[in-house]
């Protein structure tokens, strides 16, 4: 396993010999393995100084993985001259048990409920000049909250509708973060220092799940900006030009935007693939 070797030499910075000696041990029999990949079958395919001990000592090493993983990329996956865009995706793992950490219930999109499990954020570095995704960061999400926290709870009805009086205009850059997107900013946080000025990161790509202002403010105090997909229920608006009433405030919204009835004046680009029409439209 010569060039195996040659493509762990790059994680000698975040590594004591011990555990990259362990490391080498451990990927040479993964390698090897089919099925199932159990401790004491790694020990097994491991050969002279894999034993059982070994392999225990090696997982019980408390490892910055997020770290390892960026190193790895950079050297043998990414190029300096490509761009780069920061992608993340809840990853749901079903579980069964009572004693495993974090284990909680978590909405899975592939099930259409909430499924006993462990659920983590995935952060990728997208590459646009191979079009391909690469892992950087895995981090395991909390138990979900039962409880809706008191900063962004919503307030009680009182039977009156329209705005509540004496209420002043929020600032729609001042929000308050959930524990999830608190969670999120950490994360995104973190794995920006670790890439540091070596690629030039602007966008962050997530789910419908940021479609709303308050995602685009938490992803804009890292200084990206976040591309996602509206939320199904979102609602567009043209910016009002026609004549002023003469009366109150001046009108700030036009005609809403209906998405089955785009003007054509406005389409930018069609393209069908696969019995499958695509339009493209660019308003302001």
């Amino acid at each position: 396993m010569p060039d195996i070797i040659t493509v762990l030499a790059c994680l000698r910075p975040g590594l004591d010999p011990p555990t990259r000696r362990q490391l080498r041990r451990i990927t040479e029999a993964r390698l090897a393995m089919t099925g199932r990949v159990p401790m004491r079958g790694i020990a097994r395919w491991a050969g002279p100084g894999g034993s059982y001990r070994t392999v225990q000592r090696c997982c019980h090493t408390s490892l910055s993985w997020g770290r390892l993983q960026w190193m790895m990329s950079r050297h043998h996956l990414l190029d300096q001259d490509d761009g780069m865009v920061l992608a993340g995706d809840d990853v749901i793992v079903t579980k069964a048990g009572q004693q495993t950490p974090g284990l909680g219930r978590f909405v899975s999109s592939l099930y259409g409920k909430q499924v006993p499990g462990l659920g983590c954020l995935s952060l990728s570095l997208l590459s646009v000049k191979r079009r391909t995704s690469y892992p950087v960061m895995l981090e395991q999400r909390a138990r979900p909250h039962t409880e809706t926290p008191p900063e962004v709870a919503k307030p009680t009805s009182h039977g009156q509708r329209g705005r509540p009086p004496g209420s002043k205009n929020q600032h729609r850059r001042e929000v308050v973060l959930s524990p999830y997107r608190r969670f999120v900013h950490e994360a995104i946080k973190r794995l920006l220092e670790l890439i540091g000025d070596h690629f030039q990161v602007i966008y962050f790509v997530f789910a419908g799940a940021f479609g709303h202002n308050n995602a685009r403010q938490m992803v804009r105090q890292v200084r990206l900006q976040v591309i996602s997909k509206l939320r199904y229920d979102a609602a567009l608006y043209f910016s009002y030009d026609g004549p002023y009433a003469g009366r109150g405030k001046r009108k700030k919204y036009g005609k809403k935007l209906d998405y089955p009835n785009i003007d054509a004046k406005h389409l930018q680009e069609s393209s069908v693939e696969k019995d499958i029409e695509t339009k493209i439209y660019q308003m302001t």
